[in-house]
């Protein structure tokens, strides 16, 4: 088919090369515009426009899909279908409307749960055990339209927010292809209005770890802030994001450091930090941290 795709980060560069390989024609690649990036804030292409302009594909980035010009152009293209990957532009009705079959959207989650802007983030941190991705029919509302087909994985009791996304891109990626190649088969599913919820953006203010909550909710805070924004806390006087966790047995006060294995004490119970990362360093293990910054037992974080 002659396909739009629409799409900016790593996660949407997987499917974009996937939709290729699959013999689909793609007619253009919209992406958000390039943002400033490192140290001399020169302007950085998204991970979707690299990944387009070195397969030779047509790259447009609008600030917006709101002016009658930009959705002219885009209806003007043609195309049978519209892929969309966390693109994160609205889009018109006009939009929508466009492609003759209609705007077919890779997300995060199984839907009704988890709408919205961070459904990786937000499984791990509420602790489910299972998430997966669903090809959606998009419509106006915000991850409201009928599913096509789903694809179901578990949540690994160490995963990391990162590494769900990775395995989640790969899974996105086989399926946006056999949604299209079914497209006619597939009767889309309305979704149940039991069971709604929201994953909002997250908000860096969430990310410092309070050691007074129950250890498996500093762990689920932990793997799904990894690796961004990372969760921390403070360490001897220096800001520390603890990138990967277990729970462990042990108690203590919460905070203190409870043996020469980076367990630390919670409300409840004892978190095992597995990987952690000190300011202006690259992220390490925790044998690895521990012998550059000593943390005998009796050692309070967050202090």
């Amino acid at each position: 088919m002659r396909v739009i795709f629409m799409g900016t980060p790593d996660f949407a560069a997987e499917a974009l090369a996937a939709v290729q390989d699959a013999g689909h024609e793609i007619a253009a690649v919209y992406t958000q515009p390039p943002r400033p990036a490192g140290r001399g804030k020169a302007p950085r292409p998204s991970p979707v426009q690299a990944a387009a302009e070195a397969r030779g594909l047509p790259v447009r980035h609008p600030v917006s899909l709101k002016p009658e010009a930009e959705q002219a152009a885009f209806a003007a293209l043609g195309a049978e279908v519209a892929v969309v990957a966390a693109y994160g532009l609205i889009l018109p009705r006009p939009i929508l409307a466009a492609p003759a079959r209609g705007c077919l959207n890779i997300h995060a989650s199984l839907l009704p749960r988890w709408r919205g802007a961070a459904p990786i983030q937000r499984a791990i941190m509420a602790g489910d055990r299972e998430t997966g991705i669903a090809i959606m029919q998009m419509e106006p509302g915000l991850d409201t339209g009928p599913v096509l087909l789903e694809r179901r994985t578990p949540i690994g009791a160490e995963e990391t927010a990162g590494a769900l996304h990775d395995r989640l891109a790969a899974l996105g990626a086989e399926a946006i292809v056999e949604a299209l190649a079914r497209l006619d088969d597939l009767a889309p599913m309305p979704q149940p209005e039991a069971g709604v919820t929201y994953a909002a953006k997250i908000d860096k203010a969430e990310a410092r770890v309070d050691w007074t909550r129950p250890a498996e909710e500093v762990d689920r805070l932990i793997r799904g802030l990894s690796p961004f924004p990372g969760a921390w806390t403070e360490v001897v006087g220096q800001r520390v994001k603890l990138l990967g966790s277990r729970v462990a047995a042990g108690s203590g006060t919460p905070g203190e450091v409870l043996d020469d294995a980076f367990t630390v004490a919670c409300g409840t119970g004892a978190v095992q930090v597995t990987r952690a990362q000190r300011e202006g360093r690259a992220p390490q293990d925790a044998a690895a941290f521990l012998r550059g910054l000593a943390l005998p037992p009796g050692t309070r974080l967050g202090a």
